[in-house]
């Protein structure tokens, strides 16, 4: 047993960002899988820990912690080797500013809860979700894209040459949009980046075919 458990689903891109970032970090960790589809996040055993009736949560020591980002920035201060924000002030607002462009921009109305109550409550069907997906997920890359290309601090990853917060967010996003089929032709240096972070064996576990509850 680990002093850490993850509550994740294999699919779920905010799931992806806490298991690369624990990998990175060297952490040991329980995976507990929850099935989004089987609708195991609304049991009472599941509620009790994260009462949004979503993933991931992290249990500590000191209890369940949820939110992806809140997660993150936790392991960044608890284990701060190797670092997912810059030394500088400047740096960490900048890759916050485009970690969550697709964080906050994208992923929230592109979740499955989303998608599932368009299915349910109006009626939209498979390829009508898939174009509300590429729809917020196009508008997002094209956002990120153009601060990559224009900011002098883009390297091999989003800032610098190393990886970060906002290259775990991009590195999930992208995995993500290859199921819904969104063109991502149009974003070479997302591209980039993306292949740069399959080079890193960390982030590569982490990617939903790894996990144990893939199907």
């Amino acid at each position: 047993m680990s002093d850490l458990a993850l509550h994740n689903y294999f699919r779920s891109s905010t799931s992806v960002r806490v298991r690369a970032a624990l990998n990175l970090k060297g952490l040991r960790y329980d995976y507990v899988g929850i099935s989004l589809l089987a609708g195991e996040q609304h049991q009472a055993e599941h509620l009790a820990l994260n009462p949004s009736g979503a993933v991931p949560t992290l249990v500590t020591e000191q209890g369940p912690l949820s939110q992806s980002l809140a997660i993150l920035e936790w392991l960044e201060e608890e284990h701060p080797e190797p670092p997912l924000l810059p030394a500088d002030a400047w740096g960490r607002a900048r890759v916050r500013s485009l970690a969550y462009i697709v964080a906050q921009d994208v992923h929230p109305v592109n979740n499955l809860r989303v998608l599932q109550h368009l299915e349910v409550e109006f009626g939209v069907d498979a390829p009508g979700k898939a174009a509300w997906f590429a729809h917020w997920a196009s508008a997002g890359m094209a956002a990120l894209e153009t601060r990559l290309a224009q900011e002098p601090e883009t390297g091999d990853f989003c800032h610098g040459d190393c990886v970060g917060l906002a290259d775990l967010c991009l590195y999930a996003q992208v995995i993500n949009n290859a199921r819904f089929g969104v063109d991502m032709t149009p974003y070479p240096i997302i591209q980039r980046i993306y292949a740069n972070c399959m080079d890193v064996p960390a982030l590569k576990r982490a990617a939903p075919d790894n996990q144990p509850d893939a199907f």
